[in-house]
């Protein structure tokens, strides 16, 4: 019988994977004809994951993956970096048996690079946090990081993400190596750097007003930009097309739409 836990696994192993995007709904009769269990072991599962942060539930709309706002996403950026730097600050040094476990992953995903299964490469790629907190043997600190983990592939899809995957996977071998020299300091930059240049690739506004872009949208049109714009076209045309522009009819509307599209 299928339980909770096992639909909520499958629900995180599903954004990892970049298959469940933000704001995606999850019913939960289609859940319970998927997964042929109850709606009560649906909704306890999607409790979990609301307790965890990675789903949310209205009263009229049901049960959503959650879209994290921009203020969210830094916040959850933050989290990641002092809770990895941290984990690798606490130890005196790395074992044979965790090294090869990491080389493993890496050597998955290496694979995946080559192959064309987006989700496999993206799950792979998140997972190594996942994986190195494991192999640093510390299994609470894996829980967390897999949610954040989890929550950093949502906030990546919402904000369109810039990241290469390469890049990505280049930088996990940069941090394993210094982790294997016993450089842990080191390791502990390449891992701060990393998270970094992942969230420097998502497209954030700078600006803290939460209002911003409305502000902008709505903005009263200027008549003097207006003229001004349409006196600085005047003005860079030769007298002969200025002519020509005055004496020509008005472009059909359905050509310029046509045009557009």
């Amino acid at each position: 019988m299928v339980t909770s836990s096992d639909i909520s696994k499958r629900i995180i192993e599903a954004v990892l994977a970049q298959k469940l995007a933000p704001g995606a709904r999850l019913g939960e009769q289609p859940l319970a004809m998927l997964f042929d269990c109850s709606r009560t072991i649906v909704r306890e599962a999607l409790m979990r994951l609301a307790a965890r942060g990675i789903v949310t539930v209205s009263a009229r709309r049901g049960w959503y993956v959650i879209e994290p706002s921009e203020d969210e996403a830094r916040e959850a950026f933050e989290a990641r970096r002092v809770i990895e730097t941290g984990l690798i600050r606490s130890m005196k040094s790395v074992d044979k048996t965790a090294i090869k476990q990491l080389k493993s992953h890496l050597t998955r995903e290496k694979a995946a690079l080559k192959d064309t299964d987006v989700g496999v490469r993206s799950y792979l790629l998140g997972d190594f946090h996942v994986c190195l907190a494991e192999c640093l043997g510390n299994s609470l600190l894996a829980d967390t990081l897999r949610d954040f983990t989890a929550r950093t592939t949502l906030i990546a899809m919402l904000y369109q993400s810039s990241h290469d995957a390469a890049q990505s996977c280049d930088e996990h071998v940069q941090i394993v190596d210094a982790l294997e020299q016993g450089e842990l300091a080191r390791a502990e930059a390449l891992m701060s750097a990393h998270i970094g240049s992942v969230q420097a690739a998502l497209r954030l506004h700078a600006s803290t007003d939460p209002l911003a872009q409305l502000r902008q949208a709505l903005a009263p049109v200027s008549d003097a930009a207006v003229i001004a714009h349409a006196a600085q076209d005047l003005h860079t045309r030769t007298p002969k097309a200025r002519r020509r522009k005055l004496t020509e009819p008005a472009a059909d509307s359905s050509t310029y739409l046509g045009a557009l599209l």
